[in-house]
């Protein structure tokens, strides 16, 4: 239990620090760039990782499973990484932070048409819930300071295509394993960015400075590389359910670090949008993972 909770307060660590982390080296380089390095360098740090996890299982991948995960870089990787990153330039660390947190809603939704996880009431009011989150974060009557329409519009979709992403995923994680299927999906993902950059003449690896490496290297190294490999350590040693508290613990904590670091301000509504955020997660997850944390507690003390 104790390496669960280590796992998932690191994971959370890393998710919440990754929009302001992103902000600040946004200021000095180009968007595709940073999304570029960043999951390729995080997805060859994962890759010893997900090499030991193959030998493991005895996983044996054929052509259909490269292009299948071929295919789940593109959706993750230039399209929904490369337009978060996008809405991360364009609005408040804090609002992009909550509103990427909504993505395992979408998820819930996509999967009801996908993969045929039927809608119910409780998801029904989940979806609901998390999308007057969304317009409180937003304040529309009022947007803050630092906020932008197509910011807003960037982060959605962002978290829309990352929920398909998601759902995808889960149809080829048993065979192929978690950590193998993040790993080669943000590589090839990260690939077909390399030559959008180079369509559209946009910088690889030239204006690094020195001062960016540091930043670089947390960002690739421990927002992406650590951040999703105790994530699925978490995963590993308890069930999904359990990780997911990643995702309730990210909303709470994201704002903190955009506060103390980006010296935001939240208001009234974005307070109201956090929570209601939250509550929407509960509703989705949070029953479920207060069942599984009982027991992970019973068979401790067994």
């Amino acid at each position: 239990m104790k390496k669960v909770i280590f796992y998932i307060l690191g994971s959370a660590f890393f998710f919440s620090t990754m929009e302001v982390t992103l902000k600040i080296a946004a200021a000095d380089m180009d968007a595709l760039q940073l999304t570029f390095i960043r999951f390729m360098a995080g997805g060859l740090f994962l890759l010893p990782f997900a090499l030991r996890e193959m030998k493991k299982n005895k996983v044996s991948l054929n052509v259909k499973d490269y292009l299948y995960m071929f295919m789940l870089g593109i959706i993750c990787i230039p399209v929904s990484m490369v337009f978060f990153q996008l809405g991360v330039m364009y609005s408040n660390a804090s609002t992009a932070a909550v509103i990427f947190c909504v993505n395992p809603i979408f998820t819930m939704l996509f999967a009801h048409f996908i993969i045929a996880e039927h809608m119910n009431k409780k998801k029904g009011a989940a979806l609901i819930i998390a999308a007057l989150g969304i317009i409180f974060m937003i304040e529309p009557w009022d947007m803050p300071e630092g906020n932008s329409v197509k910011g807003i519009v960037y982060i959605i979709f962002a978290a829309l295509t990352f929920g398909i992403y998601s759902v995808l995923g889960k149809k080829s994680i048993a065979k192929i394993g978690s950590i193998t299927q993040t790993a080669i999906s943000f590589i090839m993902g990260s690939g077909v960015l390399l030559l959008v950059n180079i369509f559209f003449d946009a910088p690889i690896f030239y204006g690094i400075g020195r001062s960016d490496i540091l930043i670089i290297l947390y960002i690739s190294v421990g927002v992406t590389g650590l951040g999703y490999l105790f994530y699925f350590m978490a995963i590993h040693k308890s069930d999904a359910a359990t990780g997911s508290i990643v995702f309730f613990i990210k909303p709470a904590l994201a704002p903190v670090f955009a506060v103390i670091i980006m010296g935001e301000h939240l208001g009234i509504a974005e307070i109201t949008g956090i929570v209601l955020i939250l509550v929407a997660s509960f509703i989705n997850l949070g029953a479920k993972v207060l069942e599984n944390l009982k027991q992970e507690v019973k068979n401790d003390k067994a």
